[in-house]
């Protein structure tokens, strides 16, 4: 994994290198759109127009396998997890033939097409917000919650001078989280979706008498 980081960004900065040999930094900066699509440029400078149409329909082609593909990995996540019964169990549902996750995945193309209809800088803010509050943060509390109620919970490795990883990463996440421009609006999406899982989780819990209705997680291990 630390290998293909490597050689990914390698080959990122080569890129960057190669293109600012032909194309000057100074009008990649400008505001007239051209930024958007430098590569294009790049191709077209070098060997014509016919180069830049070229590379921008393989461009979009990318683009496309990568929404693609990421789709159907994500849909996974919560056919996996209704597998486990952590999840609705609609979402265990799989096509007959082809055997994939077919309400998991057109949930996730659904949430996707609603997405259309914001604007791309805004979709991605609220996303990098709602990961920075309801993934990354919320992951080091929890690490340090659990080590504090279950210390006799088996681990399979040990963090270095705990918990001040832990401690960093909280600190260092609500940095980025609170010097990104219009952080307030932003984190009231997470805070909605941060309500919405909530409550979602309650109905559940309160259906199936599972905490906090029932049973506590912690003697869910000792009990059968």
């Amino acid at each position: 994994m630390i290998l293909s980081i490597l050689a990914v960004a390698a080959i990122y900065l080569v890129m960057n290198i190669a293109v600012l040999g032909v194309v000057p930094w100074r009008e990649m900066s400008s505001h007239s759109g051209e930024q958007s699509y430098v590569i294009s440029i790049f191709m077209q400078r070098i060997y014509g127009a016919w180069a830049g149409r070229l590379v921008t329909a393989l461009i979009m082609w990318t683009a496309f396998a990568s929404v693609f593909s990421a789709m159907l990995g994500y849909s996974r996540v919560p056919y996996a997890a209704a597998l486990d019964g952590n999840y609705f169990r609609a979402f265990a549902r799989v096509h007959p033939e082809r055997r994939f996750p077919t309400v998991s995945l057109l949930a996730l193309g659904g949430g996707a097409m609603l997405a259309c209809f914001l604007r791309l800088a805004d979709v991605i803010a609220a996303l990098v917000v709602i990961r920075l509050m309801l993934q990354f943060i919320v992951q080091a509390v929890g690490l340090m919650v659990l080590r504090h109620r279950r210390p006799d919970m088996k681990r399979p490795f040990r963090m270095w001078l705990y918990p001040l990883p832990a401690l960093l990463a909280i600190a260092g996440f609500t940095f980025i989280l609170l010097a990104r421009r219009n952080f307030l609006r932003e984190i009231r999406y997470a805070l909605a979706l941060l309500i919405v899982g909530v409550t979602i989780y309650l109905v559940r819990a309160w259906s199936r008498r599972e905490w906090p209705f029932g049973i506590d997680p912690a003697e869910m291990g000792t009990t059968g």
